[in-house]
């Protein structure tokens, strides 16, 4: 039976799809072999020597210390898109507020004389609602940083407001790139895209080099009374750079899912406490997709949206057993393996090899179906990080 340790509160619809005859689920699994969790700031000490999983029912995986999981082999998974109509309704929301004067003037009615007549109420409100005038989007330009689930959904959104959109991402997948309109229009580079937007929206994940992509000198290149919209992390941007830019008039807004003590109640900035994915559906579908992902890792071996290990997927032969091997990616050590099983005169059904930068993930299906020792012997070989058997 499977340990699984949850953090956070984890949808039911994702936590029922754990058979309870194969997993043991909660939050006070004392040596998981699997995590869960949406926010929890996961540290190396609490993640124990049994875990080969941690899931994040989630896009980002900021809170989770990704390389020091990567050194001892365990596949850390993520929920791209899983979250992404909760995201862009956010967006669509940011746009409304960055151009219609609509939280000035909630502010504006609330402090308004509740006791006065509905006459004089009228009057009040017809003669001061011109201050909250706003534009429309129809006809303006969104530019688009980061074209990948999120990105593409805004897009469309921005295009069926009636806006022009330029998108800049130099790391588009193909597969993104056949979910792009036609209508949206590339761009070479991020400073080109910057001088040409009414209006800048990010939709990459943070990074060390994403990490303050948006500073003084990108700001300068931005037209002036541009808004800026940041529903992807926080540490995309340069708090100090956005309150000088909005001082200075070259930023008219900057709307935020992130808010940082820099900018708090400061005119221009409009920040929300990490609304983006608090969607019922939103977390649904994450705990759903992390699960699905979670539960054929470690009954089968495969991995699909790891954000440290490469893609691999294997059917299961008819028989013997499966072993999933974890080892830095250097030359001949799969050589090295075969030869131990070819020793032992263990016949190899069918195998995939990937890598993935530092780290190399095989899948061996043989006919046999060994013993522990015969695990315990290819752990011993030079390189290799973990191996698994899986019946």
């Amino acid at each position: 039976m499977f340990q699984i340790r949850t953090l956070n509160n984890i949808s039911d619809k994702g936590l029922s799809k754990f058979d309870r005859a194969d997993y043991n689920l909660g939050d006070d699994i004392p040596a998981p072999e699997a995590i869960l969790l949406r926010s929890h700031k996961l540290t190396v000490e609490e993640s124990g020597d049994a875990l080969l999983a941690v899931g994040r029912a989630g896009a980002g995986v900021n809170n989770i210390p990704v390389a020091e999981l990567s050194d001892r082999g365990v596949v850390v998974f993520n929920t791209p898109g899983a979250n992404a109509n909760a995201v862009k309704e956010l967006v669509m929301a940011g746009l409304l507020l960055s151009q219609r004067g609509i939280v000035q003037g909630i502010d504006y009615v609330n402090q308004l004389d509740a006791d006065q007549e509905k006459s004089a109420l009228n009057a009040q409100v017809e003669a001061a609602k011109k201050q909250f005038k706003g534009s429309e989007l129809n006809g303006r330009t969104l530019g688009i940083v980061g074209l990948g689930a999120i990105g593409s959904m805004v897009a469309d959104m921005a295009l069926g407001l009636g806006m022009r959109v330029l998108g800049y991402d130099p790391a588009l997948s193909v597969e993104a790139a056949w979910r792009l309109s036609s209508q949206v229009q590339r761009m070479e580079n991020m400073a080109a895209l910057l001088a040409k937007s009414d209006l800048v929206s990010l939709h990459v994940p943070a990074l060390p080099e994403t990490e303050g992509l948006i500073n003084a000198e990108q700001l300068a290149l931005m037209q002036p009374g541009a808004v800026l919209l940041n529903f992807a992390r926080g540490e995309l941007v340069v708090p100090s750079a956005i309150r000088q830019a909005i001082e200075a008039g070259q930023l008219s807004q900057y709307i935020s899912d992130f808010p940082t003590p820099e900018l708090l109640g400061i005119d221009g900035v409009i920040a929300t406490p990490h609304l983006g994915a608090s969607t019922d559906e939103a977390e649904e579908n994450c705990a759903m997709m992390v699960a699905d992902q979670v539960i054929d890792f470690l009954a089968n071996g495969n991995i699909k949206n790891s954000v440290n290990f490469p893609a691999v997927n294997l059917e299961r032969s008819q028989t013997g057993c499966r072993i999933a091997i974890v080892n830095r990616n250097v030359p001949r050590l799969l050589g090295s393996v075969l030869s131990i099983l070819a020793d032992r005169n263990i016949n190899v059904i069918d195998m995939i090899n990937k890598s993935r930068d530092e780290l190399a993930y095989n899948l061996i299906d043989i006919e046999a179906s060994p013993e522990e020792e015969l695990a315990d012997v290819l752990r011993a070989v030079d390189d290799v990080i973990s191996v698994r058997l899986i019946p």
